[in-house]
């Protein structure tokens, strides 16, 4: 190796390492980091995150909500951003875009022009994109980072994981039926042999109940969930159910426990979020 690619390999490990220690510092900041993902696509992975992220706020806990499905962002449609862009200090900085004073967001949706555009990117982009978020985005002291992750178990959980590295937990979402519970397992699997904790497993569209003659009906059946809960030995959280609420606030930019607190969707997800609170707690014993 020549002294001019001996001094270049010095420059660019040295540059590594500051990185290493800014994203270290970063991540140092904030007390419990909440992978949320999903073996299977259409289980309200993202309608989850973005709900569980808003009730830790509303419980007082300051929260960042972090989207790293690079390929299909919507939490920013979902907390009604559409139109709004993330700034950028001249440091490289990010700025999330703060809903109030204890609830900031990151979203690759910030950043597109238009929501027709596609993101057509491989893996190293992606790794790439994953880290700049997690170590230059200004996120504060938080108690919490939520991160809605996309379907699978392919690169950006992995990334994610690897990242953040001692620490991460995960809370795992499934729908009750068998077709879901299938993929689920895996989502589960993953985080065992990445030695993630996992907070525990919440079933979504859980039952519906009409609204105008009062009859339940299990419209993916009803317990996938808890089963495998208990069959992985993983904490069970609750079950929200199948509510059309939950789709009119999707679409208009409003997280379903702050448009309809009295729902009984958003009271499952307060009673969700005790044992992570509880968890958060006792740790810092």
């Amino acid at each position: 190796m020549s002294e001019t690619e001996c001094k270049s390999y010095s420059a660019d490990e040295s540059q590594r390492q500051l990185e290493e220690v800014e994203l270290q510092t970063n991540m140092d900041r904030i007390g419990h980091k909440i992978m949320v993902l999903s073996g299977k696509g259409g289980v309200g992975k993202s309608t989850v995150a973005a709900n569980l992220a808003m009730s830790l706020a509303k419980a007082g806990k300051k929260v960042g909500l972090l989207d790293v499905d690079l390929h299909g962002p919507s939490i920013q449609k979902i907390l009604g951003l559409d139109g709004q862009r993330a700034g950028c200090q001249q440091n490289g900085k990010i700025m999330p875009i703060r809903l109030s004073c204890n609830f900031c967001v990151i979203t690759l949706g910030l950043f597109l022009d238009s929501e027709k555009d596609a993101v057509i990117w491989r893996g190293p982009m992606k790794y790439n994109v994953i880290r700049q978020f997690l170590k230059d985005t200004q996120w504060g002291d938080l108690d919490y980072l939520v991160i809605d992750l996309p379907p699978g178990t392919g690169d950006e959980p992995l990334n994610v994981a690897q990242l953040i590295g001692a620490g991460t937990t995960a809370v795992v979402v499934t729908t009750p039926q068998e077709v879901a519970i299938s993929d689920v397992r895996r989502s589960l699997s993953f985080c065992k042999s990445l030695k993630v904790k996992v907070l525990g497993i919440i079933e979504n569209m859980s039952g519906f109940t009409c609204p105008h003659c009062g009859r339940h009906v299990d419209i993916f059946r009803s317990g996938g969930g808890e089963r495998l809960a208990a069959e992985m030995a993983v904490p069970f959280l609750g079950k929200i159910p199948f509510d059309p609420q939950i789709v009119e606030s999707g679409d208009c930019g409003k997280p379903f426990v702050e448009k309809f607190a009295d729902s009984q969707a958003a009271r499952a997800f307060a009673e969700i979020i005790k044992p992570i609170i509880d968890d958060k707690t006792e740790n810092e014993k």
